[in-house]
């Protein structure tokens, strides 16, 4: 193997890897007020793509537009299913909020296939497929615009936890008890987060729909964010970013070498083998907080 070859491999794992952190931003918002593994991310993900088609093919909205507006309902959406969803399981084990996000994703799967069915729909973005040649390097447009969406969302958020607002939600993420004193909604903080990963299931649901079209697979794409999440952190924004772009580059130069040997298919393999080598041997990931109990 070449090294103009391997450069290509990683450049492009990369830009993959970044598109996987799409899915990690949302996790990591949730989990840094909440402490809540999301479950459901892949399902948000899976229906904020189909509402985009919807707005588009029912309402002849432009695609722009569309964007918008599935912005708009899937902010409110977030906070009505931690609202009705949620809440009401405030203090319970963490397991049991873990199945009430693994129930939501079941449900949404189902009513995504009652409502639009199971046949695959394109989402055009109008991205040329046409590799893009940097000298002996090609590299994938569609897959060049979607990490440059994630690293747009990962400065917006950076900049949004400067706020006053995005100061509360770090304060609820330390402390629920301290920020309750000081009079922080914990309850509109932990909203807020839902509403947040909600929107940026948005830019996830129209970028991986253009890649491999809108269907009920999207959401299995949660694996891929939820390796990215632990392996960065999953109390870490930045370690979303790093993690995205060292699983995608492994993902790619591993598949490459092991896909000869077995014949293909091997890229769920070395994701799933980086997920359990971050769990046995780092399991607060790069830059996640390691807080010690003492007892």
């Amino acid at each position: 193997m070449d090294a103009a070859f391997l450069i290509e491999l990683a450049a492009n794992g990369a830009l993959t890897g970044l598109l996987y952190s799409l899915f990690a931003i949302g996790l990591v918002l949730i989990y840094k007020s909440s402490s809540v593994p999301n479950l459901a991310q892949g399902g948000l993900t899976m229906v904020a793509a189909y509402f985009v088609l919807a707005f588009v093919e029912q309402l002849g909205l432009p695609l722009w537009l569309s964007i918008i507006a599935a912005v708009i309902v899937m902010f409110f959406l977030g906070m009505l299913i931690e609202r009705v969803a949620l809440r009401p399981l405030a203090g319970r084990p963490i397991v049991m909020i873990l199945m009430m996000t693994m129930g939501l994703d079941i449900f949404m799967h189902g009513t995504t296939l009652a409502i639009w069915g199971a046949t695959s729909r394109p989402m055009n973005l109008g991205v040329s497929y046409d590799p893009l040649f940097l000298g002996p390097i090609l590299l994938s447009r569609v897959n060049l615009v979607g990490a440059s969406v994630a690293v747009v969302l990962f400065v917006a958020f950076l900049l949004f936890f400067r706020t006053r607002l995005g100061v509360r939600l770090r304060a609820v993420s330390d402390d629920y008890v301290a920020s309750w004193s000081v009079g922080i909604s914990v309850e509109r903080a932990v909203a807020i987060s839902w509403a947040l990963a909600s929107v940026v299931a948005v830019a996830a649901g129209v970028i991986w729909g253009e890649i491999q079209s809108v269907d009920q697979s999207l959401s299995l794409l949660l694996l891929k964010g939820l390796t990215v999440a632990v392996l960065g952190g999953l109390d870490s924004i930045v370690g979303a970013i790093i993690a995205g772009i060292l699983l995608g580059i492994v993902e790619n130069i591993g598949s490459s070498y092991i896909d000869p040997m077995v014949g293909g298919g091997s890229r769920d393999l070395v994701v799933a083998a980086v997920l359990i080598l971050t769990v046995l041997l780092r399991p607060h990931g790069l830059l996640g907080r390691h807080d010690i109990e003492r007892i």
